[in-house]
């Protein structure tokens, strides 16, 4: 009971800790969540018309594309350039996917799962299937057969498969459903463009109007000032007036967020010590280069060059070792003296000699299935063939036939004709390029980090630059997700740390390749549109122009005929003849549209008023309008409209892009 009556008596402050406590464990519990909430937005890589784009489904897609590519090109050595095509092409693909398919979810446009199977698998495919090489026929051209063969094998495969079918058949899987995917949308896309095509028609009044805009002409007579023959000194511009055209054409000068920089570079060579190593090194080689019985481990272990056993002839070995290897002196185990050229050392060993084989075979591929037909393959040289393929290929007799493991199944050739045997070597070349070594790159990486020390305002840096007569580099408006800075190879990073520094920092040294990178960053843009300051240079001659302009027309002030106004402007009068409302072109005097209008504006005869154009004022009395014999067809030339309106779908698209509320994360990622 006691104790009751101490809460009682201490209710108040009890009940503030209480809600103290409560208030901790809240504010706690909605900090946790929060990271959570925080960590959760950095997963998404962009969001496109509301739909965001998670990193694993980019990431996943950017698998799938890499995984086409190979199957495409036959290659898997992708280098920077190319993953970097891959990762845009991804994005923009995710990009119009997703803008276009919000647009077309309103008007409830769609390509049904039967329509899609009939562009990929029906009568007559799509286009982009149609293309693929994978379901082409022994000349070359797409078949049907071969489509749907492919088709059932990749999905209708049984699933009691060993592991290395299973790869292949999840390649093709993947192979086949981006082609249905890039179906699909090329379908949706051709789809809205259509329907866009058939509601921008030209109707009798735009036919009209072209008609009469191409069919009408005039001559005038005109008396032109160029901005030109006005002297600078005469005019006075201020940032008033600056701003004024800035504010009118500020349009045009939206942009992206970008980044601009200044860098020097340090070369990574190898020093005189690296070159005297790698030759000591060729040296200490050598004798068991010449004597192992293990060629393939020794090169292999110590040589750029692998050693893989192939079979040369006189026209496929080494230009540098024909005479060795196939001269009259030539012998099995013979090896050349070490040479040097190209900063890399060099020599070679005649491992077997004197021995012919055929330099090519004809090879036929047997059909595995009823109804299908053998496919002849043509001629192959040793090295056009896979290991496993030419190993039986050229051991073998015309008309034998041998069969190796390929994707979900088994491939057999048959061997139709060989060609004749001629003298064949064996040839093992170890070489090493020089490269520099660990401590030379030290020295050189302490003596771009020394320049950064000493030189870490951008005062300095470009004192330093200019001291020591190095080269400094431009790298103008860098987007944030730009793979790389001009051709410096690997230099994503200096984009990163561009968006993270502050405008006249200097960064700390980057590796890119073969240099070391040194930048400053020289310019920041955030605004939405380019600052007055960043185009005032552009608008000065505008605003000169202008300015003149007004002292040419207080000099015209009064006229009353061309020829006084050629009087007071000290010029002559000139002719522009066939002037027409569909050109551009004003006589010899360039493009002037504003003097063009008003030439057809003007009563013929009349004198028109001072007009501001492109290249200077002009004064202008138009002569009578012509009108040519050509008779009106409103067929005719609302098709022709049809065809300039051509591409205004495609403009359509792009600005839905435009406007699907883009949100791109990617440069968080890269």
């Amino acid at each position: 009971m006691a104790t009751l009556q101490r809460i009682r008596n201490h209710g108040v402050t009890l009940l503030v800790v209480v809600g103290l406590a409560m208030l901790a464990f809240i504010l706690g519990d909605f900090l946790n969540s929060g990271s959570s909430f925080f960590n959760r937005s950095r997963e998404y890589i962009g969001e496109v018309a509301g739909h965001k784009i998670h990193y694993t489904d980019y990431e996943a897609a950017k698998d799938q594309l890499t995984e086409v590519y190979k199957i495409e090109s036959g290659r898997s050595d992708f280098d920077e350039d190319l993953t970097a095509q891959i990762r845009n092409q991804v994005w923009n693909m995710m990009l119009g996917d997703y803008s276009l398919r919000a647009q077309a979810k309103e008007i409830g446009m769609d390509v049904t799962p039967a329509e899609l199977s009939d562009l990929c698998i029906g009568q007559n495919p799509h286009q982009l299937i149609r293309q693929r090489r994978a379901f082409a026929d022994e000349n070359g051209n797409f078949s049907r057969e071969a489509l749907i063969r492919f088709h059932s094998q990749v999905f209708g495969a049984s699933e009691d498969i060993d592991p290395q079918q299973a790869a292949s058949l999840q390649q093709a899987q993947t192979y086949w459903l981006y082609w249905e995917n890039a179906v699909r949308l090329t379908q949706l896309q051709d789809k809205y463009t259509n329907l866009l095509r058939s509601l921008l028609v030209a109707n009798k009044l735009d036919a009209k109007y072209a008609f009469d805009a191409r069919e009408t002409r005039l001559d005038a007579q005109y008396v032109m000032q160029p901005y030109s023959a006005v002297a600078d000194s005469l005019v006075k511009v201020n940032k008033r007036d600056i701003k004024a055209i800035y504010n009118e054409l500020k349009p045009l000068f939206k942009q992206k967020p970008s980044r601009s920089i200044e860098y020097v570079t340090f070369a990574i060579v190898p020093s005189e010590d690296d070159f005297k190593a790698t030759e000591e090194l060729m040296n200490s080689l050598k004798d068991e280069f010449a004597t192992t019985d293990d060629i393939a481990l020794v090169v292999n272990t110590n040589s750029d060059f692998t050693y893989d056993g192939r079979n040369y002839s006189e026209e496929t070995v080494p230009e540098q070792y024909k005479e060795f290897a196939f001269g009259k002196g030539a012998h099995k185990n013979a090896v050349t003296d070490i040479t040097f050229e190209d900063d890399t050392y060099r020599m070679a060993r005649l491992v077997d000699c004197g021995y012919s084989l055929p330099d090519s075979v004809q090879l036929k591929l047997i059909a595995v299935e009823e109804g299908q037909e053998d496919r002849e393959l043509g001629w192959f040289t040793e090295d056009m063939l896979q290991k496993q393929i030419a190993e039986p290929a050229f051991a073998g007799r015309k008309g034998t036939r041998f069969t190796v493991a390929a994707g979900l199944g088994e491939q057999t050739f048959e061997v139709m004709d060989i060609a004749k045997a001629t003298p064949k070597v064996k040839l093992a070349v170890l070489e090493r390029k020089v490269t520099p070594s660990s401590k030379t790159y030290s020295v050189l990486y302490n003596q771009a980090k020394q320049f950064v020390v000493n030189n870490n305002t951008e005062d300095l840096f470009r004192g330093a630059v200019a001291e020591s007569n190095m080269t400094l580099y431009p790298a103008y408006n860098l987007d944030k997700n730009a793979d790389k800075v001009a051709q410096l190879k690997a230099s994503r990073p200096i984009v990163r740390w561009a968006y993270e520094a502050k405008e006249g920092q200097i960064s700390d040294v980057f590796e890119c390749g073969d240099q070391f990178v040194v930048a400053l960053l020289s310019n920041v843009s955030e605004g939405e549109y380019r600052s007055l300051a960043e185009v005032e240079g552009e608008l000065q001659g505008r605003a000169l122009n202008r300015k003149k302009a007004e002292l040419i027309r207080k000099e015209l002030k009064g006229i009353a005929s061309l020829d006084e106004a050629a009087q007071k402007l000290n010029t002559t009068v000139q002719t522009a003849e066939g002037v027409t409302l569909s050109g551009y072109a004003f006589g010899n005097a360039g493009v002037e549209p504003a003097v063009i209008g008003t030439a057809f504006a003007t009563e013929a005869g009349q004198l028109s008023q001072p007009v501001d154009g492109n290249t200077g004022v002009f004064v202008l009395v138009p002569g009578q309008k012509n009108v040519s014999e050509n008779t009106f067809n409103e067929e005719t030339e609302k098709s022709q409209l049809a065809s300039r309106y051509a591409y205004l779908p495609y403009q359509i698209i792009n600005a839905i892009e435009e406007k699907a509320n883009v949100v791109d994360n990617r440069s968080n990622f890269q």
